[in-house]
């Protein structure tokens, strides 16, 4: 079968999912490669200059099939950090969709009659768009470090990505999470030389949101995140280091985004510490639903934490934070890794489906991230091709029809719902809630 074939036998399977939904998943899930014409742009013959668009960032996981040495240097400093696609014969809505490189992938974007398309093997899908690089993104701070290096904007211009601390203390083997490369991928940005703060001063944060507020920029709100904090860094732990720029970025600008946090899952008295200093939004993630694969995907959360404590952790922070305010993230696709995962769609499905439901019949929205199996990881290394294209599908319509049973709105923070609305760009889930389709809460 070529690959449109399998993407339109994957409609006739899913027809309750829009087809946006369809094709965002298997590019999320396999990658894409972009020809060259696609990515180096030439002035106009009339003379005026060629229109940049906004590159990869690399805002905290590499989110690539393959390492950068393994990229030309075309894709590995030019490719953009998403794609919308838009149009063609399917006439798609417009997607955003993550861009996750892979030179193997069928998925690949060339230029065609003037314009950009995406193309499964030779078959044309969707036209495709770049984002014009952001004005804010040619300023630098005072020791000529680019703004965009301390604050990328993701999600199509939505949100800002903060990540303060740019590896994790969850270390080695026996304490990473087994799906994660934040530590890997720190290492080999550092190797090509590209600008990458390890860890972020406050000053400097303040800095780069002074230049981006001052730019009247687009985005609406900010995750605030980095690795896990074990012990101390600089001499605070976890909870006063996150807060202590919760705080900070509050009282400078109050209220200007919508704050969101992403941490690991703290006791009460900590959530409270860190809702004080003004975040509105928290991401304990707990990464995989399944008691026996938690300590095997996760094992540093299982051995400083542990899976009851952290979901019950959870759950005491609704309290704090208001359940819809507390979202917490798994990563879609890592049940079925080998060598000790599910090997039945529908076993991986049922697990997954039984955490949906007790989280929100609790009030409390999850949502998830797209699995890339990238090649610096334990089970990207043992499961180049990640999950299959099904378990993404059947996973998109147990989570609208979960979110529907309990009559629970969409996660705030995230955007506007629906196909050529979401702008979520790592998973498709925004995408096939329909904004008419969702009760009120």
């Amino acid at each position: 079968m070529s690959q449109r074939d399998i993407v339109e036998a994957a409609f006739a399977r899913h027809p309750t999912l829009p087809r946006e939904a369809v094709i965002k998943a298997d590019l999320l899930r396999g990658g894409v490669s972009f020809d060259q014409g696609a990515l180096v742009r030439v002035p106009g013959e009339d003379g005026t200059p060629a229109r940049e668009h906004q590159p990869k960032s690399y805002f905290i996981f590499s989110f690539d099939m393959v390492r950068q040495q393994q990229l030309d240097e075309t894709q590995r400093w030019h490719a953009p950090e998403e794609i919308a696609l838009s149009g063609g014969p399917y006439g798609l809505r417009r997607t955003i969709v993550s861009t996750r490189l892979n030179p193997a992938s069928p998925y690949r974007v060339a230029p065609r009659d003037g314009a950009l398309w995406l193309y499964a093997d030779d078959q044309p899908l969707a036209e495709v768009s770049l984002r014009d690089l952001p004005p804010y993104y040619r300023a630098q701070l005072p020791d000529g470090r680019p703004v965009a290096e301390i604050a990328p904007t993701i999600e199509w211009g939505y949100l800002l990505y903060l990540t303060i601390f740019r590896v994790c203390q969850y270390y080695g083997a026996k304490e990473e999470c087994q799906f994660c490369d934040i530590n890997n991928n720190y290492r080999q940005q550092i190797e090509q030389k590209r600008p990458y703060t390890g860890v972020k001063p406050i000053a400097d944060i303040l800095a780069a949101l002074e230049i981006i507020n001052a730019s009247g920029g687009e985005s609406q709100a900010y995750t605030l995140t980095g690795g896990s904090i074990t012990s101390t860094l600089r001499g605070k732990n976890e909870v006063e280091f996150y807060s202590e720029y919760v705080e900070a970025i509050e009282t400078r600008f109050p209220g200007r985004w919508i704050s969101k946090v992403v941490t690991q899952a703290w006791p009460r008295e900590d959530v409270k510490r860190l809702k004080a200093a003004g975040a509105r939004i928290y991401h304990p993630n707990y990464e995989i639903w399944d008691p026996e694969l938690f300590p095997k995907v996760s094992p540093g959360k299982h051995r400083y934490i542990g899976r009851d404590e952290w979901i019950r952790r959870i759950v005491d922070a609704a309290e704090v934070f208001g359940p819809a305010n507390v979202i917490p993230n798994f990563v879609a696709g890592v049940e079925m890794a080998r060598p000790y995962g599910y090997t039945e769609v529908e076993d991986a499905i049922r697990s997954t489906a039984e955490g949906l439901d007790y989280f929100m019949a609790r009030g409390i929205t999850p949502r998830f991230t797209t699995w890339c199996p990238e090649p610096m990881t334990v089970l990207g290394d043992a499961n180049p091709e990640g999950a299959p294209l099904e378990y993404h599908l059947r996973l998109l319509e147990t989570y609208r029809d979960t979110l529907r049973r309990h009559r629970l709105a969409p996660p705030p923070g995230y955007g506007a719902p629906g196909p050529g609305h979401a702008v979520f760009s790592v998973s498709p889930f925004m995408d096939v809630l329909e904004p008419e389709e969702v009760p009120a809460t």
